[in-house]
Protein backbone atom coordinates (compact mmCIF):
# COMPACT_ATOMS: atom_id res chain seq x y z
CA UNK A 1 0.00 0.00 0.00
CA UNK A 2 1.66 3.50 -0.90
CA UNK A 3 1.41 6.37 2.04
CA UNK A 4 2.12 10.05 1.92
CA UNK A 5 4.54 11.01 4.79
CA UNK A 6 3.15 14.55 4.67
CA UNK A 7 6.31 17.06 6.90
CA UNK A 8 4.58 19.30 9.35
CA UNK A 9 6.93 21.88 11.09
CA UNK A 10 7.01 25.69 12.12
CA UNK A 11 8.06 27.26 8.96
CA UNK A 12 9.74 30.44 10.83
CA UNK A 13 12.15 28.16 12.32
CA UNK A 14 13.27 26.09 9.34
CA UNK A 15 13.61 29.59 7.77
CA UNK A 16 15.75 31.10 10.06
CA UNK A 17 17.87 27.89 10.42
CA UNK A 18 18.35 27.85 6.62
CA UNK A 19 18.93 32.17 6.74
CA UNK A 20 21.65 31.42 9.87
CA UNK A 21 25.18 32.47 9.02
CA UNK A 22 26.40 29.22 9.48
CA UNK A 23 23.80 26.99 7.66
CA UNK A 24 25.35 23.96 9.80
CA UNK A 25 21.98 22.81 11.05
CA UNK A 26 20.49 23.29 7.97
CA UNK A 27 23.35 21.24 6.28
CA UNK A 28 23.20 18.10 8.91
CA UNK A 29 18.85 18.09 8.76
CA UNK A 30 19.65 18.15 4.35
CA UNK A 31 22.37 15.38 4.76
CA UNK A 32 20.29 13.57 7.02
CA UNK A 33 17.05 13.62 4.70
CA UNK A 34 19.67 12.11 1.93
CA UNK A 35 20.54 9.14 3.92
CA UNK A 36 16.51 8.50 5.07
CA UNK A 37 16.17 8.72 1.63
CA UNK A 38 19.01 6.44 0.43
CA UNK A 39 17.85 3.74 3.37
CA UNK A 40 14.27 3.59 2.33
CA UNK A 41 15.91 3.24 -1.63
CA UNK A 42 17.66 0.62 -0.20
CA UNK A 43 14.64 -0.63 1.66
CA UNK A 44 13.26 -0.37 -1.91
CA UNK A 45 9.99 1.37 0.24
CA UNK A 46 10.24 4.82 -1.50
CA UNK A 47 8.44 6.21 -4.43
CA UNK A 48 8.85 9.97 -4.44
CA UNK A 49 9.35 12.52 -1.90
CA UNK A 50 10.49 16.80 -1.81
CA UNK A 51 10.81 19.58 0.14
CA UNK A 52 8.33 22.60 -0.99
CA UNK A 53 9.15 25.99 -1.14
CA UNK A 54 7.49 28.31 1.28
CA UNK A 55 4.08 29.33 2.13
CA UNK A 56 4.30 32.52 0.63
CA UNK A 57 5.21 31.47 -2.60
CA UNK A 58 1.88 28.88 -2.65
CA UNK A 59 -1.29 29.74 -4.74
CA UNK A 60 -4.54 28.58 -3.59
CA UNK A 61 -7.98 28.20 -6.04
CA UNK A 62 -10.72 28.70 -3.65
CA UNK A 63 -14.56 27.01 -4.94
CA UNK A 64 -17.34 28.99 -4.00
CA UNK A 65 -20.37 27.60 -5.57
CA UNK A 66 -18.02 26.12 -8.04
CA UNK A 67 -16.82 28.94 -9.35
CA UNK A 68 -12.49 29.06 -8.67
CA UNK A 69 -11.09 32.08 -7.28
CA UNK A 70 -6.98 32.23 -7.18
CA UNK A 71 -5.63 33.73 -4.08
CA UNK A 72 -1.72 34.37 -2.91
CA UNK A 73 -0.78 31.98 -0.15
CA UNK A 74 -1.90 28.69 1.63
CA UNK A 75 -5.78 27.41 2.38
CA UNK A 76 -5.72 27.56 5.93
CA UNK A 77 -3.87 29.91 8.55
CA UNK A 78 -1.80 27.17 11.19
CA UNK A 79 0.92 27.13 13.64
CA UNK A 80 2.94 24.41 11.36
CA UNK A 81 2.92 24.48 7.72
CA UNK A 82 3.95 21.58 5.39
CA UNK A 83 7.39 21.33 4.56
CA UNK A 84 7.67 18.40 2.48
CA UNK A 85 6.62 14.87 1.81
CA UNK A 86 7.77 11.05 0.90
CA UNK A 87 5.92 8.86 -0.73
CA UNK A 88 6.65 5.39 0.51
CA UNK A 89 4.85 1.89 -0.37
CA UNK A 90 5.15 -0.78 2.22
CA UNK A 91 3.05 -3.46 3.50
CA UNK A 92 0.88 -2.07 6.12
CA UNK A 93 0.54 1.01 8.27
CA UNK A 94 2.58 -0.10 11.26
CA UNK A 95 5.34 -0.20 8.94
CA UNK A 96 4.59 3.54 7.45
CA UNK A 97 4.23 4.76 10.76
CA UNK A 98 8.18 2.78 11.69
CA UNK A 99 9.34 5.06 8.50
CA UNK A 100 7.55 8.08 9.86
CA UNK A 101 9.35 7.78 13.01
CA UNK A 102 12.98 7.72 11.69
CA UNK A 103 11.82 11.25 10.14
CA UNK A 104 15.17 13.46 10.11
CA UNK A 105 14.93 16.89 11.97
CA UNK A 106 11.43 16.59 13.77
CA UNK A 107 12.75 17.77 17.11
CA UNK A 108 9.41 19.55 17.20
CA UNK A 109 6.52 19.13 14.87
CA UNK A 110 4.31 16.41 12.99
CA UNK A 111 4.37 13.66 10.65
CA UNK A 112 1.16 12.91 9.29
CA UNK A 113 0.90 9.18 7.31
CA UNK A 114 -2.03 9.19 4.72
CA UNK A 115 -2.59 6.24 2.64
CA UNK A 116 -2.97 7.06 -1.07
CA UNK A 117 -6.81 6.92 -2.50
CA UNK A 118 -5.66 5.89 -5.90
CA UNK A 119 -2.78 2.77 -6.33
CA UNK A 120 -0.78 3.20 -9.37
Amino acid sequence: MKYILLIYGDEMTWNSIKDSASQQDAERIYAAHNAYGDKMAKAGVIRGGAELKPTSTATSIRFNNSKPTTTDGPFAETKEQLGGYYVIEVDNLEQAIDWASQMPGMTNGTVEIRPLGVSQ
